[in-house]
């Protein structure tokens, strides 16, 4: 832009050139290192300090030019504004630094070759002296906020990474050592002796859990194109543990995949919960009811409830049943997990924003 603005400019000014030809060959030069610095500039590692310097050279030399090609007395250079960008290529590399050093530069030549400085020269000075530092102090800027914003994004990744992780253990290891401490203490003999260990290394991994920094990153984000499934299919295949009963709707509850999967993670914690703390073969009750803003999911069981205070001591020792395995995963999905308990058994409501959970 600043070339085409250029090449017009001094077409409209040519009878100001005492020796066109000599203006003619200046024009012919900022076209042709405009092709060479585009196509240099395009490669990271093209953008040494020589193609840097040379590019600021030939500036100062088409501004030294210009009394030649024009005579005394002229108003304005033969490259005008092209020289910013020699500027800007020198704030953008070695920031505010080299914007500054740049503009003096160019800022000294053009009036160094002026036999009068007008207020409008000056203005187009000042211009270049502070232009060339706010650019640069700005690409520093820009620079470390990218910087930061990478950093932060890995960081939230891999937090997200270690809290799925740390559901996936609990809901497989963490339950099969549990059950494994509980029956071998029941059985004993050699049966109590590798329940104890395994109560060690259940206690081991809880801890190797809980030093792990969690983040709960509550953003959905599911692709039209993603699969889905039928949640109310997914659920009823719970059924095949003892003493389960789901009731669904009889028409599809299409959701995405990832949606889906995360819903029975969180409905097959629950039971599990029933399972240990109530009994293997406890009754539990799945009901699904479908919104055209919402699920909903609850799961009931009628045995002694959770008494108060229990679960913020669970989470305390690093037992993530609760609130990784059923909120955790629940918040994930942009939802809520409401639990109420007390002598009439335990009863949990999950409830998950879609878009429209019927499709």
């Amino acid at each position: 832009m600043t070339l085409a603005n250029a090449v017009v400019l001094n077409l409209y000014r040519a009878e100001n050139f005492q020796r066109p030809a000599g203006g003619v060959l200046c024009v012919v030069v900022m076209v042709a290192w405009t092709a060479f610095a585009v196509g240099a500039y395009a490669a990271p590692r093209r953008r040494t300090a020589g193609l840097l310097a040379a590019d600021l050279a030939v500036a100062v030399a088409l501004l030294a030019a210009t009394p030649v090609v024009k005579g005394e007395g002229f108003n304005a250079t033969v490259p005008g504004f092209w020289v910013a960008g020699a500027l800007l290529a020198w704030a953008v590399r070695y920031r505010w630094v080299g914007g500054l050093v740049a503009a003096a530069v160019l800022a000294a030549v053009d009036l160094l070759v002026r036999q009068e400085v007008t207020q409008a020269n000056y203005g187009n000075v000042f211009l270049i002296v502070i232009g060339g530092p706010i650019v640069g102090f700005m690409c520093g800027s820009l620079q470390e906020m990218a910087v930061q914003r990478d950093r932060a994004e890995r960081s939230a990744a891999a937090a997200a990474e270690r809290a799925r992780l740390a559901r996936a253990v609990h809901d497989g290891v963490l339950q099969v050592l549990s059950l494994v401490q509980r029956r071998g203490a029941e059985l004993g003999g050699e049966a109590a002796e590798l329940g104890r260990l395994a109560g060690e290394q259940e206690s081991r991994l809880r801890t190797l859990i809980r030093t792990q920094e969690r983040t709960t990153d509550a953003a959905g984000a599911a692709a039209g194109a993603a699969p889905t499934l039928d949640l109310a299919v997914e659920l009823g295949r719970l059924e095949s543990r003892a003493a389960v009963s789901v009731a669904a709707p009889a028409t599809p509850v299409e959701l995405p995949a990832e949606v889906v999967h995360e819903l029975c993670a969180v409905v097959g914690a629950c039971l599990d919960n029933v399972a240990v703390h109530v009994g293997e073969r406890a009754p539990a009750w799945v009901l699904l009811e479908a919104f055209p803003d919402r699920v909903e999911v609850s799961v009931r069981d009628e045995g002694p409830g959770i008494p108060a205070g229990r679960l913020e001591q669970a989470a305390a020792e690093g037992r993530l049943g609760v609130s990784g395995s059923i909120r955790g995963r629940v918040a994930d999905l942009g939802g809520t997990a409401t639990l109420s308990t007390g002598s009439f058994g335990t009863e949990w409501e999950i409830v998950v924003p879609v878009g429209d959970p019927r499709g």
